[in-house]
């Protein structure tokens, strides 16, 4: 058999040398990028004995599975000789025996779960099993009625101020929020990503990070977990108190400043940390139970920081995921049905922990981004890393699942930044541009079974943010395994760009008014965001005359709608009722939105001249008019017609 052509290689590595761009075009990936994403994904193919290797390896890796997926009531399909016995023993030892059937199939497995699968007595090669649900845990089950028509808020958490946050934010501040929106009849507070980073700079993105599995330790509020006086006495003995009010009543987020601040008193808390044997036991078990992957990553993150402390960084993470627990424990207490929703990254710093913790899984020299679409003319360079799609086949998925166990524990919900990265994601060549990259696909049919099994194990909800350039088809499968999509107002609309009224929005998804990337509605009102381009030059050329003649004809548009659906269009209240009229099952509410403010939190594709996650609310929070605000949308999810 000849040696395979490149292109050959690349669609059995999940490469797509072919795609269908935006405006429906038909494009080709050129050669130079094939051959780095396949040399990153460890499939030389330069010479044709390299890539005869490749593609032996490719072969191999397909016939010999770690971990196979099934669907509970299905069998599970091994390939195995007709009448081969078999043993499947559960994650108690409970062990079903028989023969496979003429298929290669064992019968049908009822229960979810873990299972290992040994064929013909072979126990030393045995195969890992997940059999997931038919679907993910929905907001029905998380409010026990067959109809839901919950709300909550979207919150990013640097924003939100408390008395020790430094100016970044923290969970004490979230569980303010947390408060305010369940006293006014809100089951879910929608977080920005508190993952950990890597040490905090002068530029710094949410979406960024370095380790998905862990906590940003900057977030975690000391006084939940260790009580009022010892943080404040620890602050004191660090001589903070007057920095930390400084950075407090600063106008914007200062994410360096802030991070030395809160470096500095975590640092007094744990030089002080022991006379409670309670709290003392509690950080033990912590520590027992994350296990060599936690150790790993406070080994990483010290010489990160360069202060060679892993016991540092352990005790950080312990306060961070203590005063999180807390935080949803509270929000349960106070009625929340689904509680905090944490938003787990596409990708990671690919220099980060979380890259170092998978070397022979990641995708080395590669990094994710979006080709040109409607909205970013030239494409977009993430700079952020992921999984190669063989890599996870060949840890039978570990990084995943452990990625999943992860932000879902703990939580009522969890929102997957770009879900479209299940079937495939656009990579490119580290530095390259973003319009060189390349469709990779994914196994998604295992990686959807993965998710709704554990969404399952957690009882957490999965919000797929949907938006941007979507496969046909996708969304209705998504839909039908319970991964609820995104609506957002100023997208929702026909083929003719009218606005669609609430009746015609999904009930498989989310209505919200707005993202953290997007305009608030008040500052698309009066065209904020056209203002902005137009100041930095961003997304093109901006004439805006005409694109503010464009915006007023569709604010009169949507105004229009709003009052056909029996609101007031020109208030933003008759605006925020129309959403929530929606026949979603959750409907979520910006901070910013339910405040009326004209400024979004991040400008995508700019890194100079736009605060971007640096906007902090107003404080003091003007706290009738949010109680207002939110119990309007609350009332108006009741009263849909």
């Amino acid at each position: 058999m000849s040696p395979p052509s490149l292109d050959t290689l690349a669609r059995a590595a999940g490469l797509q040398p072919d795609w269908v761009d935006v405006a429906s075009r038909p494009r080709t990936v050129a050669p130079d990028t094939l051959r780095a994403a396949l040399e990153a994904m460890g499939y030389p193919c330069a010479t044709p004995a390299q890539r005869e290797d490749s593609q032996h390896r490719l072969a191999a890796l397909a016939q010999a599975p770690v971990l196979v997926t099934a669907l509970a009531g299905m069998p599970i399909q091994v390939g195995a000789t007709a009448g081969t016995r078999y043993r499947l023993v559960d994650a108690e030892g409970h062990a079903q025996e028989g023969r496979l059937d003429a298929q290669g199939q064992t019968a049908q497995v009822r229960l979810p779960g873990y299972y290992r699968l040994e064929i013909g007595g072979d126990e030393a090669n045995a195969l890992q099993v997940a059999v997931a649900p038919a679907r993910c845990w929905s907001v029905a089950d998380a409010c026990k009625v067959s109809h839901p028509r919950a709300c909550g808020v979207g919150l990013q958490v640097y924003s939100a101020s408390s008395v020790w946050d430094a100016s970044i934010g923290d969970a004490q501040g979230a569980a303010d929020w947390a408060a305010a929106v369940a006293a006014a009849g809100g089951d879910a507070l929608a977080l920005s990503p508190v993952h950990a980073a890597r040490p905090v700079g002068r530029y710094y993105s949410p979406y960024s990070p370095s380790d998905r599995r862990f906590f940003d330790p900057l977030h975690a509020a000391p006084a939940m977990v260790l009580g009022q006086d010892a943080a404040a006495a620890a602050l004191r003995q660090a001589g903070l108190e007057t920095r930390f009010a400084e950075l407090h009543a600063g106008p914007w987020v200062d994410w360096e400043a802030g991070a030395q601040a809160k470096w500095a008193w975590l640092r007094a808390l744990h030089a002080g940390f022991g006379p409670d044997a309670a709290q003392w036991r509690d950080l033990q078990a912590f520590i027992e139970d994350g296990g060599p992957a936690l150790a790993q990553h406070a080994g990483f993150a010290a010489r990160e920081a360069g202060d060679a402390d892993p016991g540092l960084q352990l005790f950080a993470q312990w306060l961070a995921a203590r005063s999180w627990t807390g935080v949803q424990q509270a929000a349960r207490s106070a009625g929340m049905r689904i509680g905090l929703i944490s938003d787990l990254a596409v990708g990671f710093d690919p220099h980060g922990a979380e890259a170092a913790a998978w070397p022979e899984a990641v995708l080395p020299g590669l990094v994710l981004g979006a080709p040109p679409d409607a909205f970013n003319a030239d494409g977009q360079a993430w700079g952020i890393g992921s999984y190669s799609p063989t890599g996870l086949r060949a840890s039978g998925f570990a990084p995943f699942i452990a990625l999943l166990r992860a932000v879902m524990r703990g939580r009522g919900g969890v929102r997957i930044d770009h879900i479209l990265g299940l079937l495939r994601l656009w990579v490119l060549p580290e530095g390259g541009s973003a319009g060189d990259g390349v469709y990779l696909g994914y196994p998604f049919q295992d990686m959807l079974r993965l998710l709704a099994l554990e969404s399952w194990r957690h009882r957490c909800i999965v919000i797929g943010e949907d938006l941007g350039v979507v496969p046909d088809g996708l969304r209705e499968e998504l839909a039908k395994r319970g991964v609820l999509g995104i609506d957002v107002l100023m997208f929702t609309r026909d083929r003719d760009g009218a606005f669609l009224p609430p009746s015609r929005w999904r009930n498989s998804a989310v209505a919200t008014t707005t993202t953290h990337d997007l305009p608030t509605l008040a500052g698309w009102r009066i065209g904020r965001d056209l203002d902005w381009r137009q100041r930095l030059g961003a997304g093109g050329q901006v004439d805006r005359v005409a694109e503010g003649a464009q915006r007023e004809a569709e604010v009169a548009a949507l105004s229009t709608q709003v009052q056909a659906d029996g609101g007031d269009g020109t208030d933003l209240g008759g605006w925020r009722a129309f959403v929530a009229h929606a026949p979603a099952p959750l409907a979520l509410l910006p901070a910013e939105d339910a405040l009326g403010l004209e400024e979004q939190p991040n400008l995508p594709g700019i890194v100079e001249g736009h605060p971007n996650w640096r906007r902090r609310l107003p404080e003091p929070l003007p706290a009738t008019a949010l109680k207002t605000a939110l119990e309007n949308f609350a009332a108006a999810r009741d009263a849909a017609p």
